[in-house]
């Protein structure tokens, strides 16, 4: 059900996307502020929409379908902002791609997948590199705002580093899982 409370929390997440985008455009470091608050209540969204989903029984397809798209919209157009108004150095532009490109790799592959009935669950190392990118965004959402004296930016940049080395395994991981699948002969009508 579209309205069922999980639903609607994702769908929230979505909506974040362009309140935060918005914020970038306004001048002060009062916006870096709002800008991280608005990410992370989607960012909390993202635990609580699954866990009530499952707590009421509420698992939906559209649910399912939604969830991984407002996660990834979020996060890609995100890392597009800090780019485009360098916030970030163009050095960490490359954990920002790797996060992209394997975002995009299992989505594909868990697209294929789904056509042939199997499942890939997310691993708990996969969950984690979920947290780490998080809260290196967030930290780098937040940037020269941050407290006087404290390297914020340079500890975001090193946390959005950690969290693209996690990507990889986890990306070499599904893929890993996922070949045997793509390998097998198609099935003749």
């Amino acid at each position: 059900m579209l309205t069922s409370p999980p639903n609607l929390l994702t769908l929230s997440r979505v909506a974040a996307v362009p309140l935060v985008v918005a914020t970038f455009y306004l001048d002060g470091h009062f916006w870096h502020w709002v800008a991280l608050g608005i990410f992370a209540v989607a960012g909390i969204t993202d635990f609580f929409d699954g866990w009530l989903a499952r707590r009421n029984n509420q698992i939906s397809s559209f649910g399912r379908f939604l969830d991984p798209i407002a996660d990834k919209l979020l996060v890609a157009a995100i890392l597009l902002m800090l780019a485009a108004f360098h916030r970030m150095s163009p050095i960490t532009f490359l954990p920002a791609v790797v996060i992209l490109c394997r975002e995009i790799l299992v989505s594909g592959l868990r697209e294929f997948l789904a056509e042939t009935k199997v499942s890939m669950p997310v691993s708990r190392l996969a969950k984690w590199k979920t947290t780490l990118q998080m809260v290196a965004i967030g930290v780098l959402i937040v940037g020269d705002a941050g407290p006087e004296g404290l390297p914020v930016r340079l500890i975001g940049e090193l946390g959005l580093w950690l969290a693209a080395a996690l990507t990889m395994v986890t990306g070499y991981d599904y893929l890993v899982a996922g070949l045997p699948h793509i390998r097998k002969p198609l099935d003749k009508p």
